[in-house]
């Protein structure tokens, strides 16, 4: 066994090459400093030189930086994620509006269908009772050239008198006829052209159309016709065809290019509904 084995090594620890590499530099800048400050100071006549030496500055704090970066991009997140809830909020506001816009809408239109019909039952009631306390009984018969006609429906029989009697006889002397499309006489007619140019007769200007006069005037009953009223067929404002009742559960209407300008039974082409103008 070595006598030397247990005694404790009294050399120093072995310094680092890296730290010895920085030492030797830094020392021997210092040194380099040093000479050239000895070598301004031998020369009387030379002005001082002044060096500065500035070394890097490592910023080695990377997780400050990390740390920046992490809350930059969950402010970010917050944002968008923020952003898209008001998108949402608006997008159902829109709808939400246009909905409610919508039920208005239609509830006004309802409203305003319902008036419209209430309105049009009380004229039609004024005018009723109108024709009721002015109507006179009359005994006896005469034909439709003499101007006495039956009431539809009543057995009822009025006069054709003024203006109704003016607009019957204008039609009764249009039958034969030709029926074309567009036509307002004298020499053809088509439905609303005859009945704009009976109207016209008597001082009253109609509109060109079927639709347009069969919106014209007051409703009346099919029931209680009256001479010079206004036949139509189909739907009030939208109706396809127009003519004349000329009493005695008759009518005078430009049909079609077959039959042209005629006069027809009720029976044979019942009428939708009727208006009054006179």
């Amino acid at each position: 066994m070595s006598h030397t084995a247990h005694i404790p090594s009294h050399r120093k620890p072995r310094r680092s090459a890296t730290k010895l590499a920085v030492r030797a530099g830094v020392a021997g800048g210092v040194l380099s400093t040093l000479a050239m400050a000895g070598t301004a100071s031998a020369t009387p006549s030379a002005e001082p030189v002044t060096e500065t030496l500035e070394m890097p500055v490592l910023d080695l704090d990377l997780s400050a930086e990390v740390s920046s970066a992490v809350t930059t991009a969950a402010d970010n997140s917050k944002a968008a994620a923020l952003q898209g809830e008001l998108n949402t909020l608006e997008e159902s506001a829109r709808t939400g509006a246009a909905a409610e816009a919508k039920k208005a809408k239609e509830e006004a239109q309802k409203k305003a269908d319902a008036e419209k019909k209430a309105k049009e039952e009380a004229q039609t009631a004024a005018a009723r009772a109108s024709r009721d306390s002015a109507r006179t009984t009359l005994s006896g018969s005469g034909s439709a050239d003499s101007g006495t006609t039956a009431e539809a429906g009543t057995g009822v029989k009025a006069p054709a008198t003024g203006s109704a009697a003016a607009i019957v006889n204008f039609v009764k002397a249009q039958v034969g006829k030709a029926y074309i499309s567009g036509g307002t006489g004298p020499g053809s007619y088509d439905c609303s052209g005859l009945v704009q140019a009976a109207y016209r007769q008597v001082g009253i200007t109609l509109p060109r159309i079927s639709q347009d006069q069969s919106l014209k005037g007051t409703k009346v009953s099919l029931d209680a016709l009256q001479p010079g009223d206004i036949l139509y067929w189909g739907s009030a404002g939208s109706a396809y065809h127009v003519a004349i009742y000329v009493g005695g559960g008759k009518f005078v209407g430009a049909q079609n290019s077959s039959t042209g300008v005629a006069l027809k039974s009720l029976s044979y082409d019942p009428p939708t509904g009727a208006r009054r103008i006179l």
